[in-house]
């Protein structure tokens, strides 16, 4: 169903938990349809609350990085400083990274005045299957199968070198969380935590490129060798 008909999310079954891992993810989609943004990442959270009230369920929402300040980000380059919960969220961040952030927000009016306990999630990029390549599901995928593919790109932003760096987690480890947060939300809740990989699995576009020709050169050789 529609995430923003309430109408419909309100007639659903009462449940003890809901997750909340509903996104219109893509930034290119909000700067060109920022009604399918608003109504699904912002309207949407807010049906889910409305529902948790109704039935007194708790929520895990999946939030992003992006609701952090893209003017700060833009300045990581000078300082090299790495982002935490306290990192500055004033300032724009994108009509997706909006309503993500407002979403957040919501939640917690919601958990103060219906004692609704929660768990938000800031994850950063997730990689793994079911990626097909396209610019919503993450620059991984869609760095590896332009590479495959032959097709041009280009690095963007950060003078062009490609040498921004983010850390990427696996999506098996981002369910391995969620299960252990739906068992531990009686006693661990109402909170809001950054997700990604960590140092070890930081990684820049530039040295993606590198991964990605190193693919093909070991495919040629073992075409070689057969």
């Amino acid at each position: 169903i529609d995430i923003a008909n309430n109408t419909a999310i309100q007639k659903l079954p009462r449940y003890d938990l809901i997750i909340d891992c509903c996104a219109e993810a893509s930034v290119e989609t909000s700067k060109k349809n920022v009604d399918v943004v608003f109504n699904t990442n912002l309207l949407g959270t807010f049906n889910i609350l409305k529902k948790c009230k109704k039935d007194k369920s708790n929520l895990i929402f999946l939030s992003s990085s992006r609701v952090y300040s893209i003017t700060k980000l833009r300045e990581l380059k000078k300082n090299k400083s790495l982002i935490d919960e306290k990192f500055d969220t004033s300032g724009p961040k994108s009509i997706y990274g909006f309503c993500k952030y407002s979403s957040e927000h919501l939640i917690k009016e919601f958990s103060f005045m219906y004692k609704i306990k929660y768990i938000i999630n800031r994850f950063g990029v997730i990689s793994g299957p079911w990626q097909f390549g396209k610019q919503d599901q993450g620059f991984v995928s869609r760095w590896v199968w332009k590479h495959m593919n032959k097709r041009r790109f280009y690095y963007i932003g950060f003078e062009g070198r490609g040498s921004q760096v983010r850390d990427v987690i696996h999506i098996t480890d981002v369910c391995k969380l969620i299960a252990l947060q739906v068992k531990k939300i009686g006693n661990i809740n109402n909170f809001t935590a950054n997700v990604g990989g960590g140092k070890k699995n930081a990684i820049s576009l530039r040295s993606l490129t590198k991964i990605c020709q190193k693919i093909t050169l070991n495919k040629i050789k073992i075409l070689s060798n057969k």
